[in-house]
């Protein structure tokens, strides 16, 4: 009786700790093989390194080949700057006040950008990045409050701040077709108290659409969101409900709209620490997303292959090097990276520079 009750203890602490949810807890990063599929996408023993660190909040990761050689982009979100790492690991600043670029004066800075639930920081750099097929880089701006663009001479051009006459609230990530189609989402982030601010513009969060300069809400149904991807086809786009912590998929129509919605994957039954925030999809049409414990990598039908777990919770991810197989990981404070066995997709314009930097 005596052993019986300890192994039951021992149970209930398992399934506590999410070790009967699929994903085990571990102290420690490493690759969790749910299913045999994984084995051509990443090996289990494949070794998760932090290659950058001492930022407020990372995010945004974006490849840019140019030729032979190529550097990473990503947001560090309250330094409000856009910052660039070369393939031998050298940081430097690629573009100042990326988010937010005034005015400075004491009332606006109590208003302006998100603050962090769990950190003293405020949000007001850009989040998501991506490349054009003009090779220039397209921000989504928090304390702006718009998605802008930096041009060949360095220049920065607002492409959206409002709808129907209402201020856009807080751009979070992006993503752009290779006819120059570019889709994003709007959240609250930009707004220093959020959905209850009392400078909101728009009443709910959505995705977006600019196409031809018309700006289009193309997801309005979804209470938050956040990420999204094209698959390799550019026939789907794939769209994640933020904390909401689910996938769906919709069918691009011949105008840039969205059709035939589809939940593609739920991952809310796992409670562990994670949300669908940043997600990317692979040559192959897999979706590596980041939700509880990690990062998750679904198959194109949904089914949940593995997980990356990680220490340091990751917000975003993007596939790199020349190979495009390496997968970047902004994760708070820091900069990760795991070789993969699957490549990414190359962005629209990756063998040219987005700007002048």
């Amino acid at each position: 009786m005596k052993k019986t009750c300890i192994a039951l203890a021992v149970l209930a602490i398992a399934v506590i700790a999410g070790i009967g949810s699929g994903i085990a807890q571990a102290p420690a990063d490493k690759v969790v093989k749910l299913d045999p599929a994984l084995d051509a996408l990443i090996s289990v023993d494949a070794k998760i390194e932090k290659v950058a660190s001492g930022f407020g909040f990372t995010e945004g990761p974006v490849w840019v080949q140019r030729g032979r050689e190529g550097y990473l982009l990503f947001t560090d979100i309250p330094g409000n700057k856009v910052h660039k790492m070369t393939s031998d690991g050298k940081v430097s600043v690629y573009e100042d006040q990326s988010g937010y670029r005034g005015p400075w004066n004491g009332w606006t800075m109590l208003t302006v950008g998100s603050s962090t639930p769990n950190g003293p920081f405020i949000m007001i750099g850009a989040d998501g990045l991506a490349v054009d097929p003009e090779g220039r880089l397209v921000l989504c701006a928090f304390g702006d409050r718009a998605l802008e663009r930096v041009e060949k001479d360095g220049k920065r051009t607002i492409l959206a701040d409002k709808y129907e006459g209402k201020r856009l609230n807080g751009p979070n990530d992006v993503v752009v077709k290779r006819d120059g189609t570019i889709y994003f989402s709007d959240t609250f982030g930009g707004l220093r108290n959020r959905a209850d601010d009392p400078n909101k513009g728009l009443e709910r969060n959505g995705f977006f659409m600019l196409r031809n300069g018309k700006l289009s809400m193309v997801v309005s149904d979804m209470k938050t969101v956040n990420g999204l991807a094209l698959s390799p086809d550019e026939k789907y786009l794939y769209v994640n409900g933020g904390g909401e912590n689910y996938i769906r998929r919709y069918d691009i129509q011949p105008d840039g709209t969205l059709a035939n919605p589809k939940l593609i994957i739920d991952l809310s039954s796992d409670k562990t620490p994670g949300a669908t925030d940043g997600t990317r999809v692979d040559s192959k049409g897999n979706i590596w997303t980041t939700g509880p414990g990690g990062v998750w990598i679904v198959s194109p039908e949904g089914k949940h292959l593995g997980s990356i777990l990680m220490t340091e919770r990751p917000a975003n991810l993007g596939f790199g090097d020349s190979d495009l197989k390496t997968l970047y990981l902004t994760a708070r404070t820091s900069v990760y990276k795991v070789r993969v066995n699957t490549p990414g997709i190359p962005c629209p314009a990756c063998s040219r520079s987005a700007g002048t930097n």
